[in-house]
Parts: structure tokens; C-alpha cells; sequence
């Protein structure tokens, strides 16, 4: 395992966490596998269903996820009629299921036009009623118009999350971000009157030409619309992105971070993660779901499928053909296609355990050693010693039966998650051809 000491030497942001293994480590399985017995011996009682949508009306600069600007005309209902194909196979396979949660993203989802909204959450429904469960769907400035946002609501939606990124002009010109700062306020006054109990916006620091007095200005903007939730994501600089050949004059990444939690905690926001920042929690009971142990269904192309043992999905690219290519793969797929898995990475044991360490300590609320114990019937600090090397570095506090990071861990998050990722999955992920 690669010293902590040595990753902390370079810049703190070496990758995203936000699932392990990354779909970099994934690669074609050497035998297919019928979907109903990837799924035979998983718990189906509390299922996540997510929906991709691959359409924007623009590529941001940016952008490493897997989406098509402006497709060409009838693609989408292609594409929908092959989700439709690949909804039928999922539950042929996996019923009977029970799903406590439903997100809808991409891409842009409100890409799409009102009927073809209400053909996607047809597909849904043949899932869950979205009316009973937590809902999400993920907007745009542009494509916040008020007659999708009246059909979002009238389908069960209940979270809106809207990357606005900055809300200065100049900052976004300089990501290949071609938004209006009114069309921006726009859309989310729009927003506010079709009254989403939740309401999350997406901000970025460390763009091009941004200081930390500008960023804080775009937090305190957001602050006046009360969103119930705010992401604050660091600016990666990614291979095949618009800007994946810029270089950071001066990072200010880390300062922009801490000068933003500190604001953000002082209006009476809680912590969750490194980037998620909550107002307020409803009081309302909702299913539990937990994601660390509950497993996951991903419908579309560019989603991905969890089970305890087994992550599957299509392949992964960001560059223009190749998403086109995987798309066009996609729309041709028979229903029969969709009824077996023949890309993704198998978890071993210690893969397990390595994923529930890692998507349990980044969270504030940190990792319990004896729901570790209970899942794998042995002690996290036996399994993984390595993570006392986080105490000798003061990131991370030892209370009772849990391990949490302290805040200047927290910070460090982006070095903490991949410094814990496994030797395998770093080679597969480093070997990866990106197209």
C-alpha cells in the first residue's frame, strides 16, 4: 500500500471517491453472466434505481461524464425505446425487489422534451411508485423550463439539484460554460415557485481566473435562494475534457474550501462530506437505504449496477466518438442483450471490506466498527492497520466504536480515498485506455 506520508507530498486533490472501484477499473468479464443469478443471492429489499440520461445541450469544459452535447435528431427516442427494452430484462430478472430510492441524471435529464419525460418515468414506474420513495433529477439553467418542472413535480419529484458552478460570467466562459448569470437566477426562481422540498445546487472553486473573494460571492448567491443542499466540488483537470491541457496558475482550491465550510457552518449548515453541505432534513419517514450494504440498479448507458460482489455497466468514455460508440451499441441492444452481464469488476472479500471503508469514512458520520464486524465478522484495524497511520497525521479521531475524520482530514478526502484503494484496482485503473 502506498505511504499516506508520500501522497500527502503532492497536490490534495488525486481523485474523486465517490464509488469504489472507479468504472476505470472495470473490464470485460471473461464468462457473461445471466442477470437473475447475478442477483440470486443479493438482498432485493432495499434497492437504489437510477436512470441515465446521456444528452446535454452543451459539454462544459470540464466534464468527464458520459454525455453527448446535442444529439442528433431522434436519437433520444431511440435511446429511450432501448431503455424501455433493458427495464423489461432488468425485471424479468431481478423481481421480486422492493426500491427505497430513484435518481434520475446524466447528462442533462430536462435535456429532454415533456414527453419524453413522461416516457422515462413510465419506465420507472415500472419499478416504484416515485409518489412513495425520495426522488431526484438533475437540471440545467437552460432547460429549467417551467412546464418540465411542473411535469417533475406531478411525477414525484422531490429533489432538484442544478449545476450552476459560478455564479460569475467570466469564471464559466472560462470552463467552455457559455451560461447567463440572469438566465442562472432565472431558472432558479423557476425553481423556487414549483416548490421542491429540496432544492440542491452544484458549485465549483478553483476555476480559471476565480479568487477566493469571487467564490465566496458565488456561495453567498446561492445562499440567498436557502437551497436545502449544496455541493461544492474542487476543479479537476481530466484527460479529453475541454480543458483537460490547462494548468493551474495558483491553486487555491484548499483555501476556497475552507474559507466556504467555514461560511457555510456559520448559516447553519451541517457537514456530510467533504462536498455535501445540508440545511435542513425533512422529519417526514422515508425508506431506509443505506449504500454502503443496499444494492443498486442502473438503467442506461452510461450507468452502473451494484451488488455485493459484482459491479457491472457498459464500458466508460468521455471523448466525443467514443461515447457515440457506446451509444450506438446501446440503442441496438435486444431485450436479450440486456438479460446478462458482460463488463464490470468482481469483489473479492477484501474489496468488499476496502468499499465499506471507504464510502464510511469520507462521510462525517464516519465508520462503526461494529457494523464492520457484524458485516464481515472481523476488526476494521485488524483487516486494515494502515489506517492508523490517519491518527499519527491527526486526521482522524477514535470514538468509542466509530472512526471519524477531523476536519482537517476531511479536507483531505481526495488523498485519503485513492490512497486506499488496493493495488489491483490502482493498476487496472492506471492501465485503462480512455477514449
Amino acid at each position: 500500500m502506498t505511504s499516506l506520508t508520500q501522497m500527502l507530498q503532492q497536490t490534495p486533490y488525486q481523485g474523486y471517491s465517490y464509488a469504489y472501484p472507479h468504472k476505470t477499473a472495470y473490464r470485460p468479464l471473461s464468462v457473461p453472466k445471466p442477470l437473475h443469478e447475478v442477483w440470486d443471492d443479493e438482498s432485493r429489499d432495499s434497492l437504489f434505481l437510477y436512470l441515465h440520461v446521456p444528452f446535454c445541450e452543451m459539454r462544459c469544459g470540464f466534464c468527464n461524464l458520459f454525455t453527448m452535447a446535442n444529439p442528433q435528431i431522434q436519437i433520444e427516442a431511440n435511446y429511450l425505446a432501448a431503455l424501455t427494452r433493458q427495464a423489461q430484462a432488468v425485471k424479468a430478472a431481478i423481481y421480486p425487489a422492493t426500491f427505497t430510492r430513484l435518481a434520475i441524471g446524466g447528462g442533462t435529464p430536462t435535456y429532454l422534451s415533456e414527453m419524453e419525460l413522461q416516457q422515462l418515468f413510465n419506465v420507472a414506474e415500472q419499478f416504484v411508485d416515485p409518489h412513495t420513495i425520495p426522488v431526484s433529477v438533475e437540471t440545467s439553467p437552460l432547460t429549467s423550463e417551467t412546464a418540465k418542472l411542473r411535469l417533475l413535480r406531478q411525477r414525484g419529484v422531490d429533489r432538484i439539484s442544478i449545476g450552476v458552478q459560478s455564479f460569475n460570467e467570466i469564471e464559466v466562459r472560462a470552463v467552455g460554460r457559455s451560461q447567463k448569470t440572469a438566465e442562472v437566477l432565472a431558472a432558479l426562481h423557476r425553481i423556487k415557485t414549483a416548490d421542491f422540498p429540496t432544492l440542491n445546487l452544484d458549485l465549483m472553486y478553483g476555476l480559471p481566473g476565480q479568487s477566493v473573494t469571487s467564490w465566496l460571492q458565488s456561495v453567498q448567491t446561492a445562499l440567498d435562494f436557502a437551497p436545502t443542499e449544496l455541493y461544492l466540488y474542487p476543479l479537476y483537470i481530466r484527460p479529453l475534457t475541454g480543458i483537460g491541457q490547462q494548468r493551474i496558475a495558483e491553486d487555491i482550491r484548499l483555501q476556497c474550501y475552507q474559507e466556504a465550510r467555514a461560511l457555510l457552518l456559520d448559516a447553519g449548515y451541517r457537514q456530510i462530506s467533504m462536498r455535501m453541505f445540508q440545511k435542513a432534513v425533512t422529519t417526514a419517514t422515508i425508506p431506509a437505504y443505506c449504500c454502503q450494504t443496499n444494492g443498486m440498479i442502473g438503467l442506461g448507458c452510461g450507468a452502473r449496477s451494484y451488488t455485493r460482489a459484482l459491479h457491472y455497466s457498459n464500458e466508460y468514455a468521455v471523448g466525443t466518438s467514443g461515447v457515440r460508440a457506446i451509444i450506438q451499441s446501446y440503442l441496438h441492444k435486444s431485450e436479450a442483450d440486456f438479460a446478462s452481464v458482460d463488463y464490470g469488476f468482481r469483489l473479492n472479500d477484501e474489496e468488499q471490506q476496502r468499499r465499506f471503508v471507504i464510502q464510511s469514512l469520507l462521510q462525517v458520520e464516519g465508520l462503526q466498527r461494529r457494523s464492520y464486524q457484524q458485516l464481515f465478522a472481523s476488526e476494521v484495524l485488524a483487516d486494515f492497520p494502515a489506517l492508523l497511520e490517519l491518527k499519527q497525521h491527526e486526521f482522524i479521531e477514535m470514538s468509542g466504536e466509530d472512526l471519524r475524520l477531523t476536519p482537517h482530514g476531511l479536507e483531505r478526502s481526495d488523498t485519503i480515498g485513492p490512497w486506499l484503494y488496493s493495488e489491483p484496482v490502482r493498476a487496472l485503473m492506471q492501465t485503462y485506455e480512455l477514449q
